[in-house]
């Protein structure tokens, strides 16, 4: 069974305020095979970071299918997130509850999905690609 390892970032500036998800989508030996970034408005850090998971998940099985179902490892520096996602901690607010029963679907199409949380310095990528985007929104938007 294949293995890919995601790594996942939301960012926002002013929670609310422009705000952005991002992830990488790489092998278990470290090959990345696809990175983005976008920008996705004026939502909070937590929306952002879902977001995030949410593309990612979309991007593996619409780009990657016939390499599924696969072992997933998402890996967030939202200590939140990965908890919420992998069951350890409650969601209280509605609005995360709807992303969170969005990727809770998307994930039997993908296969066995785990979640892990590493602090943002093992996250670099993605939270580069996260910013970038918000960079290139506000750059063109001036």
């Amino acid at each position: 069974m294949k293995k890919f390892k995601i790594f996942t970032d939301g960012a926002s500036r002013g929670n609310p305020g422009h705000s952005a998800a991002a992830f990488v989508i790489q092998t278990d030996d470290g090959v990345i095979w696809v990175q983005d970034g976008c920008y996705i408005g004026q939502v909070t850090n937590n929306v952002a970071e879902y977001t995030a998971v949410k593309l990612a998940l979309q991007r593996l099985i619409g780009d990657f299918a016939k390499h599924l179902p696969a072992e997933v490892e998402f890996v967030a520096d939202s200590m939140l997130i990965a908890s919420q996602l992998a069951g350890k901690f409650k969601i209280k607010q509605p609005h995360l509850m709807a992303l969170w029963q969005e990727i809770k679907q998307l994930e039997p199409q993908a296969g066995q999905v785990t979640y892990t949380y590493t602090p943002r310095a093992n996250n670099f990528l993605a939270d580069k690609l996260a910013n970038n985007a918000i960079d290139n929104h506000l750059a063109s938007n001036d």
